[in-house]
């Protein structure tokens, strides 16, 4: 397989009411200067006119599962010398942190594939590779789906982001020796977290430790708990299908999910940012260059070791 990603011209598009518009982006760094890539695969908002037309819900209610602006949020990331990997098309269309064929064989009007994973918790929940409904529980569909709709979906472009995904992750291992993915996600900012119904800023996942070494998880959660974040690990958020994928630590790559409140930064009625957008990205700049920092001594060292 190729280390490269995927050419800006092989990349599916989605046909929007404002024209064609790639599904996903990958947005790179003059020179990749560190062993990092970010992802954010459910901050899209670009929605296929034809989903649009399926689906029984308002303008409004249909973006409900966004994780508002995360691709904003973490904009700032090829300026430090990572990728960035932002998905286009949206989370109610297509969840790419579910296995591929997390489905609900009574949302479609014929077979599906024998490789269906359909007792899956999230595929229960309504939440699979198709959701069935958005964030507060609402129906998406107005009637079954083709299964062909879903074999659109997911061999069009879910195995292309993938494809990319993972090409960037093994480009930076082989380049580094080490490749850490951040996961990049938002949540409601009804979700309670901590004891007493505290709600917290930010939530750490690495899959209960089986996704990256614990140094690089102290490392994320003590630099985002000393700029002033409320932070926990794991609860209610351990990572999804993109951290226990990708996250190998014996090999190297680790996987890392952030999970950030929706409140701090967004009004989530409106679906527009807040007042707290600019503060929040300010602070988030500025852990991801420590974070980079740390890094950088640490294969200073290996490199230095290794003379």
């Amino acid at each position: 397989m190729t280390t490269e990603p995927i050419s800006p011209g092989a990349i599916p598009s989605l046909d929007t009411a404002a024209g064609a518009v790639p599904a996903f982006e990958i947005i790179e760094p003059a020179e990749q200067t560190l062993p990092l890539v970010f992802c954010s695969p459910h901050s899209g908002r670009a929605y296929p006119q034809g989903f649009l037309r399926a689906s029984r819900l308002g303008a409004d209610a249909i973006r409900r599962s966004e994780d508002l602006f995360v691709d904003q949020l973490f904009d700032f990331v090829p300026a430090l010398g990572a990728p960035l990997l932002a998905a286009r098309f949206p989370r109610a269309y297509l969840d790419v942190n579910r296995e591929p064929y997390e489905l609900d064989p009574a949302m479609f009007s014929g077979p599906l594939p024998p490789e269906v994973n359909s007792a899956s918790v999230r595929v229960a929940g309504g939440l699979g590779t198709i959701p069935r409904i958005v964030a507060e529980r609402e129906e998406i569909y107005a009637r079954k789906l083709e299964p062909a709709e879903a074999a659109r979906r997911i061999e069009g472009i879910y195995f292309p982001f993938h494809a990319a995904l993972e090409a960037l992750v093994e480009r930076t291992l082989s380049r580094f020796g080490l490749a850490i993915l951040v996961d990049c996600h938002s949540m409601p900012s009804s979700v309670r977290t901590m004891p007493g119904g505290r709600r917290a800023d930010i939530v750490v996942g690495d899959r209960f430790g089986s996704s990256a070494a614990p140094r690089f998880v102290a490392m994320v959660t003590q630099r985002l708990s000393a700029l002033g974040w409320d932070v926990t690990r794991n609860k209610p958020y351990a990572g999804g299908f993109i951290t226990e994928r990708y996250g190998m630590p014996r090999r190297g790559v680790h996987a890392i999910q952030i999970e950030i409140n929706r409140g701090l930064y967004a009004d989530e009625r409106r679906f527009v940012p807040n007042e707290g957008f600019a503060s929040l990205r300010r602070s988030l700049f500025e852990f991801a260059s420590l974070f980079a920092a740390e890094l950088e001594a640490e294969l200073a060292g290996r490199s230095l070791a290794a003379e």
